[in-house]
C-alpha cells in the first residue's frame, strides 16, 4: 500500500523554486543566461546552415561538428526557454509529464554531447596522426554509425529514469529547488527509499563520463606526441592553438559535470546557490562555447561565413 497522502498521478504538478537564495535576482540573471542562449541557437544554426550548403565541408570533422550543433541546440532549448519563463514571469509550475520530458531530454542529450566529444577527438587523432588514411578509415558511413551509437547509447541509458520516477510515491513537497528538472533533486520528493534509484543514476552518469573522458584524455596525448614531433615549428603552432581551444571547451563541460557529480554524492555542505548555479553553466556554457571555438576558429566555417555576408552586402 502506498504511504498516507501520497500522490503519482500524471495530471500532478511541480513548483520549481530557481535559485534559493537568490530569489530577487532572477530578472538579472536571466539576462545573461537569454544572451548566451542566443548565441548558442544562432552560432549552431549558423554551423548547419553552412555546412549543409558547402559540400566541401562535408568531411569527418564538420559532420561531427553537425552532431554535437544538433545536440547543443536540443539541450539549450529543453532548458533555457523554460527557465527564462521562470526567471522573467514567475512561471513556477511544472506538469509531471512535462517536467519527466525534460530531464530525459537533458540527461541523454548531455550524455550524446560527452560521446561526440569524443567522436570528434577521435577525428583529430586519425586527422593528424594518420592523415593519409584518414578519408578511408572514417567514410560516411562509419561516421552514421558512430552518430547512431552515441545517439542510441544516451537513449537507452537514461530512458530509464522518467520510468523510474513515475513508479514512485510522492508524498513530501512538491517544489523542486531549482531551475529545471534534474532527476536528483525531483527524486528527493518521492517518500520510499530511493537509494537504488540514486545509485544507477549516478552510477550510468560516471561510467559514461569517466570512458568517454579516458579515450579523449589518450586522443589528445596522442595527438600532442605527434604534434611535437612535426617537423615545422608553423605547423606544430597551429595544430596546438586548434587542439588547446578543443580541450578548453571539452575541460569546462567535464569539469562542471565532475562538481556536479561530486556535489550529489559528497558535497551536503556545498551551499545550493553554487551547486545549481554550477549545474546551469554545465548546460549552458558548452552549447555557447562550441560554435565559436569550433565554428569561428575553423578558417573554412569563418571563410564561408564572411563570403556570404559580403554577396549580401554587395
Amino acid at each position: 500500500m502506498l504511504p498516507f497522502n501520497t500522490s503519482r498521478p500524471s495530471s500532478m504538478t511541480f513548483l520549481l523554486l530557481g535559485i534559493p537564495g537568490l530569489e530577487h535576482l532572477h530578472v538579472w540573471v536571466g539576462i545573461p543566461f537569454c544572451s548566451m542562449y542566443v548565441v548558442a541557437v544562432a552560432g549552431n544554426m549558423t554551423i548547419l546552415a553552412v555546412v549543409r550548403a558547402e559540400r566541401s565541408l562535408h568531411e569527418p570533422m564538420f559532420l561531427f561538428l553537425c552532431m554535437l550543433s544538433l545536440t547543443d541546440l536540443v539541450l539549450s532549448t529543453s532548458t533555457l526557454p523554460r527557465m527564462l519563463c521562470l526567471f522573467w514571469l514567475g512561471a513556477h509550475e511544472i506538469a509531471f509529464d512535462a517536467c519527466l520530458t525534460q530531464m530525459f531530454f537533458i540527461h541523454s542529450f548531455t550524455a550524446m554531447e560527452s560521446g561526440f566529444f569524443l567522436a570528434m577527438a577521435i577525428d583529430r587523432y586519425v586527422a593528424i596522426c594518420d592523415p593519409l588514411r584518414h578519408a578511408t578509415i572514417l567514410t560516411h558511413t562509419r561516421i552514421a554509425k558512430m552518430g547512431a551509437a552515441v545517439v542510441l547509447r544516451g537513449v537507452a541509458f537514461f530512458s530509464p529514469h522518467p520510468i523510474l520516477l513515475r513508479r514512485l510515491p510522492y508524498c513530501r513537497t512538491r517544489i523542486i529547488a531549482h531551475t529545471y528538472c534534474e532527476f536528483m533533486a525531483v527524486v528527493k520528493l518521492a517518500c520510499v527509499d530511493t537509494g537504488a534509484t540514486k545509485r544507477y543514476s549516478l552510477s550510468v552518469a560516471s561510467v559514461i563520463g569517466c570512458c568517454d573522458g579516458f579515450f579523449i584524455a589518450v586522443s589528445y596525448v596522442l595527438i600532442l606526441r605527434a604534434v611535437f614531433r612535426l617537423p615545422s615549428r608553423e605547423a606544430s603552432l597551429k595544430a596546438l592553438g586548434t587542439c588547446g581551444s578543443h580541450v578548453c571547451v571539452i575541460l569546462v563541460f567535464y569539469s562542471t559535470a565532475v562538481f556536479t557529480f561530486l556535489t550529489h554524492r559528497f558535497g551536503h555542505n556545498v551551499a545550493p546557490q553554487i551547486h545549481i548555479f554550477i549545474a546551469n553553466m554545465y548546460l549552458l556554457v558548452p552549447p555557447f562555447l562550441n560554435p565559436i571555438v569550433y565554428g569561428i576558429r575553423t578558417k573554412k566555417i569563418r571563410d564561408h561565413v564572411l563570403s556570404s555576408l559580403r554577396v549580401k552586402v554587395a
